[in-house]
């Protein structure tokens, strides 16, 4: 008999062990899908830099994405609406293609992901970009973290690894609440695994259906004064027509 006890406790023990190490390829699947609509949608992003916690510099942009299905991966055009030098401007992100027009100049150039758009937000960060198709997860463990309200949640810590060529960053360090997967806080490195930034996720709100993060703050790597906040707002589910995704449409599209 205490032979058999030990035995099934010990299947008890395995069982509960293999229940608690979840998958991290799909915590970071369920993340990506708070983070992101899965159907077409546009959205309004407004960058708001500040240095010293002294606002310096502002952009409104406006962003078309839907997937493509071949890839899953997120297409997106991106309007430049404020400040008005910038009205009409656009930008395209096409797989990790990454192009941008100017009307003035009449001309489309390519561009990096990694390049600075507004402060600590780079060209890739403003694309609706789905991680778990550019990343390859590792589960580090479990933290207790502070999320960007300065609560502390119970969370998943992920590893990511760059999986495909031309992402914006090299690797990522994740932390995704057990909860409910909603994404708290990132750590993004450059290739000399330098600390690029920081990014908390916070304001849930419903939009389109799921409580998603209305703003994500930046923090710089090097230097923690220099601050963009990113803020999401006006979520609409809406047809993306194939045109608009196409680089030799640029200088014709007028949105609707």
């Amino acid at each position: 008999m205490k032979s058999l006890f030990v035995f099934f406790f010990s299947c008890m023990l395995g069982s509960g062990a293999v229940y608690a190490a979840p998958d991290a390829d799909e915590i970071l699947a369920a993340s990506d899908a708070i983070r992101n609509p899965g159907r077409p949608f546009s959205v309004t992003v407004t960058l708001t830099e500040f240095q010293a916690s002294k606002q310096v510099d502002t952009s409104t942009l406006v962003t078309y994405s839907r997937t493509l299905p071949q890839s899953g991966q997120f297409s997106s055009l991106i309007r430049f609406v404020l400040p008005a030098r910038d009205a009409g401007k656009l930008m395209l992100k096409n797989g990790n293609d990454l192009w941008f027009y100017d009307p003035v100049a009449k001309a489309s150039v390519r561009l990096s992901p990694q390049q600075r758009l507004l402060g600590q937000a780079s060209n890739g960060d403003v694309a609706t970009v789905n991680w778990a198709k550019d990343y390859r997860a590792t589960l580090l463990g479990e933290e207790e973290v502070q999320d960007g309200e300065r609560r502390t949640r119970k969370a998943h810590k992920l590893g990511l690894t760059a999986s495909a060529p031309d992402v914006t960053y090299a690797s990522i360090e994740m932390w995704v609440d057990v909860e409910n997967n909603r994404p708290i806080k990132a750590r993004f490195f450059a290739e000399s695994s330098r600390l690029l930034k920081t990014a908390y996720y916070r304001r849930f709100q419903s939009q389109l259906g799921v409580e998603r993060p209305t703003e994500t703050v930046i923090i710089d790597g090097l230097n923690p004064q220099s601050v963009t906040l990113m803020r999401f707002s006006d979520y609409v589910a809406r047809a993306i027509p194939d045109t608009w995704l196409q680089r030799d449409y640029l200088p014709r599209f007028q949105p609707e």
